[in-house]
C-alpha cells in the first residue's frame, strides 16, 4: 500500500505543529509540539528507504534536519535545573515530561543514523541517561517518599514536580533500548532502567490502571479516570502496549492487555464501535464498553507491529477503512457511526502513524487466507450504525466468505424470520453481532459469531446469518 499523496505533503507541510485547522492552518494555541516532530522524524526515516519515495530524498533528509534542529532548541541544556536534558511538550510550555522525552529519544537517534550529525546522538543520551534517569529517581521526600522505579511524570522550569508515574511511560523503553547500543558506557544502566520502569509498571498495566499517585502528596494508589474511575484513554495503553511488546514480545501481559481491550465491542450506546478500526478514546474497562463516541485514529497506527504479528484480520479490516476514509482519518478524533471528525482538526502525530501503516502494511497471508482465496465468495458487510427503533448500516465493504446453508435445527428460530433461510459464514473480517451480510442480493444479519484462535492469534470467525425481512 502506497502512502497517500496528501499525507506524505500534510507531514512535509506542517510538522512539527500539532494540529491543523482545514482551511486556516496550523492551530497556534497548540503551536509547535515535541511529539509531532517526533513521530514525523519515525516517518521520514522509514519513507527515506522506501521505494515510494525515492524521488523525495532530499525533500526528507532536509525535513528531518529542520525537525530534529528544532527539537535541539526545546531541550533544556541548563545543568543547575531538575529537568536538565528533557524537552518541553509545546514551543510555549515550561513543562518536561517524561513521555516527551521517550518519544523524542528514538527520532533523534534515527535522526543520527540518517545523518551522522553527532548531535542529535549526544542530545538524545543526554535525555536518557540524565533526565530521564532523574524522573526515575528524583529527589526525596519531596516529590516521592520512596525509590518505586517509574517515571515521574514531568518537572517544570521553576523545579516543580508532577510526582505522578503513568503507564503511558513504558513506551520509553523503545529508545532505551536504542541507547543501550549506541551508548555503550551507559548500557548497564539503561538496562537497570528499563528493567526498574516495567518491574513497577507491570502490575498497574495489567490491572488496567493509568497512573499510580505516590505519597507523600498522593495515596498510593492507582488511579483511571471517569465516573467512579472505570475509565482508560486508549493512546496510552497503545503506547504502553508497544514499548512492552518492544521489551518482551508477545508476553502474556502484552497479551492479555491487547486482547481484552479488543473485545470490548460494541454496546447499546455505540453499536457502530469495532475495536478492530481503531480504539475508542474513552473505554470503560469496568463495564467493558466505550465511554466516547469516536475513535482515537492514531491507535490504528501505533498498534500496526502488533496487529501484523498477531491480530491480521483487525489490521486487514482496519486499512480497508481508513483507505476509504483517508481524509476522515486525517483528524484525530473519528465518529463510529460515519467517521466524521470529533473536533475540526488535523493531528500531525496521527498522520505520520498511520502513515507508518500504509509503509508497513501488507495483506495478511494465513492459511485460512489462502482457502478464502482460493474457495470463498464475495460478499458484502454492512456494519450496524444504529439500533434503535430503526436499524440502520453503515456502508459497503467487501470481503469473502466460505458460505455453507445451514440446517434448521442448528439455529434458533424467532417469529418474523423465514425459518429455512439461514447460513453459516466462515470469515477473517472482524464481523460484530447483527451486522448486515449481503450475498448475492439476499440481505441476512449476524445473530451468532464464534472465534476460532491458535496460540493467541484468531484465525477465523463463524457466523450464522439468519435472512433479513424487507431489508
Amino acid at each position: 500500500m502506497n502512502v497517500p499523496e496528501a499525507y506524505y505533503q500534510f507531514i512535509i507541510d506542517y510538522a512539527p505543529y500539532l494540529y491543523v485547522i482545514p482551511g486556516s492552518g496550523p492551530d497556534l494555541t497548540w503551536g509547535k509540539a515535541a511529539l509531532a516532530a517526533a513521530f514525523a522524524i519515525d516517518f521520514f526515516y522509514e519513507a527515506y528507504y522506501d521505494s515510494q519515495f525515492a524521488g523525495n530524498q532530499t525533500e526528507i533528509y532536509n525535513k528531518v534536519v529542520s525537525l530534529a534542529d528544532w527539537l535541539l532548541t526545546q531541550q533544556n541544556t541548563n545543568p543547575a535545573k531538575e529537568a536538565y536534558g528533557g524537552f518541553t511538550s509545546t514551543e510555549t510550555s515550561t513543562s518536561y515530561y517524561a513521555v516527551d522525552a521517550s518519544r523524542v529519544i528514538p527520532a533523534l537517534i534515527r535522526a543520527y543514523k540518517l545523518t551522522g550529525t553527532a548531535g542529535y546522538l549526544d542530545a538524545a543520551k543526554l535525555a536518557g541517561a540524565t533526565f530521564l534517569y532523574n524522573m526515575q529517581h528524583p529527589p526525596t521526600p519531596t516529590v516521592h517518599d520512596k525509590y518505586y522505579g517509574g517515571f515521574a511524570r514531568a518537572v517544570d522550569i521553576n523545579d516543580a514536580w508532577l510526582p505522578e508515574m503513568d503507564i503511558e511511560n513504558l513506551y520509553a523503553i523503545i529508545g532505551l533500548e536504542l541507547l543501550a547500543y549506541y551508548d555503550p558506557p551507559n548500557q548497564t544502566k539503561y538496562q537497570n532502567m528499563m528493567s526498574d520502569l516495567v518491574g513497577f509498571l507491570r502490575s498497574g498495566f495489567e490491572d488496567l490502571w493509568l497512573e499510580y499517585r505516590p505519597p507523600p502528596s498522593g495515596d498510593g494508589q492507582w488511579h483511571r479516570v471517569g465516573i467512579n474511575e472505570n475509565e482508560i484513554y486508549d493512546d496510552p495503553f497503545a503506547y504502553a502496549l508497544l514499548g512492552l511488546y518492544n521489551y518482551e514480545g508477545w508476553s502474556l501481559t502484552v497479551q492479555n492487555i491487547n486482547n481484552f481491550i479488543n473485545a470490548i465491542t460494541a454496546s447499546a450506546q455505540y453499536p457502530a464501535y469495532n475495536p478492530s478500526v481503531c480504539w475508542a478514546g474513552y473505554i470503560d474497562v469496568v463495564s467493558r464498553f466505550p465511554a466516547s463516541d469516536y475513535y482515537d485514529a492514531v491507535t490504528a497506527g501505533i498498534l500496526w507491529k502488533i496487529r501484523k504479528n498477531h491480530d491480521k484480520s483487525s489490521l486487514e479490516f482496519s486499512m480497508k477503512i481508513i483507505d476509504k476514509h483517508q481524509d476522515e482519518f486525517m483528524f484525530w478524533g473519528v465518529k463510529f457511526d460515519d467517521y466524521s471528525y470529533e473536533e475540526n482538526k488535523q493531528s500531525t502525530a496521527t498522520v505520520a502513524w498511520l502513515s507508518l501503516l500504509y509503509l508497513n502494511y501488507e495483506d495478511p497471508i494465513t492459511r485460512f487466507t489462502q482457502i478464502l482465496w482460493s474457495k470463498g465468495e464475495n460478499v458484502i458487510l454492512y456494519a450496524i450504525r444504529e439500533a434503535a427503533d430503526q436499524v440502520s448500516y453503515g456502508e459497503a465493504v467487501d470481503i469473502k466468505a466460505i458460505v455453507s446453508p445451514s440446517r434448521i435445527e442448528e439455529v434458533i428460530v424467532e417469529p418474523g424470520y423465514i425459518i429455512k433461510d439461514y447460513l453459516t459464514i466462515h470469515v477473517f473480517a472482524p464481523i460484530m453481532h447483527h451486522d448486515k451480510i449481503r450475498r448475492k442480493g439476499i440481505d441476512y444479519e449476524t445473530i451468532d459469531i464464534q472465534e476460532f484462535a491458535f496460540q493467541g492469534d484468531i484465525l477465523y470467525r463463524k457466523a450464522v446469518c439468519r435472512r433479513l425481512l424487507g431489508a
